[in-house]
């Protein structure tokens, strides 16, 4: 099961990150296409640190919380056709996709009896669905470089709009301070509510 759930996530990242890079090269943006990023070979994307040793080591710790990443699809948002929302909708792309694949597994698990799906497939399902609905809200937390990070400015006044790219500017180019803030917020401030959101969200698609 811990093995499923690694396998799980790695594909998870790696569909996330895809759907990144089909997003900006349907707005115009080539780069990720170029680069062979839009393949469905893990190898392509996959971080040695985040993809596999972290969550390596989560699982082997025993810890509740499952979480990795993939690299980064690169893009370039000048080429993209729609200049005001083209960064948004490729940063929502990712989560949308872990949304998605979530629903998938709903689906599965309240058609479990229809499809014979064993009970041990049933409980990797419920874990797949909790780890990709887990992903998506992480990845939107507006905290550089996440992806609500770029998705927050588009629905703030303009003042603010300003200053906040101003601030994610700088944590984009200083990714170690980044990174603390993500884990040091995320481990004292957002992980129980994030973990109790996940699992209602979990438990409603799955209809308990």
């Amino acid at each position: 099961m811990q093995i499923a759930l690694i396998v799980a996530l790695v594909f998870s990242v790696v569909l996330h990150e895809m759907a990144h890079g089909y997003a900006a090269n349907w707005l115009g943006d080539p780069t990720a296409r170029l680069q062979g990023r839009l393949s469905g070979n893990p190898l392509v994307h996959i971080d040695p640190l985040m993809s596999v040793i972290i969550p390596g080591l989560l699982v082997i710790s025993g810890s509740s919380i499952l979480f990795g990443a993939a690299k980064p699809v690169p893009y370039n948002p000048y080429n993209f056709t729609n200049q005001k929302w083209g960064e948004a909708i490729v940063a929502a792309a990712g989560p949308a996709m872990n949304v998605a694949i979530a629903i998938i597994f709903a689906v599965l698990v309240q058609n479990a009896e229809m499809f014979n799906l064993s009970d041990t497939f049933v409980v990797l399902a419920i874990n797949i669905i909790m780890l990709n609905i887990f992903l998506a809200i992480f990845n939107l937390m507006p905290i550089p470089p996440l992806d609500g990070s770029k998705i927050l400015p588009k629905f703030l006044p303009y003042s603010l709009a300003v200053g906040y790219e101003k601030f994610r500017q700088v944590f984009e180019r200083n990714l170690i301070i980044s990174f603390a803030a993500i884990i040091f917020i995320f481990v004292f401030v957002l992980a129980t509510p994030i973990y109790i959101f996940t699992k209602a969200v979990t438990y409603f698609l799955i209809g308990y």
